[in-house]
């Protein structure tokens, strides 16, 4: 089966604002907590929260 090229492996999350990937649950994210939401996932580059996880 051919692999999709928009989507990340299993073990890697995406930032869909500016495409930084890194390995899931790697040092490379930042994890920020937000009230009411919890926690989230944040691009180290751009900063956004808009970031496909993967699965580790």
């Amino acid at each position: 089966m051919a692999s999709n090229a928009t989507s990340p492996s299993l073990e890697q999350s995406r930032c869909l604002n500016c495409g930084f990937e890194a390995p899931s649950g790697g040092d490379d994210w930042v994890s920020i907590d937000v009230p009411g939401v919890g926690r989230m996932t944040q691009c180290p580059d751009c900063r956004s929260t808009n970031v496909i996880t993967g699965r580790k």
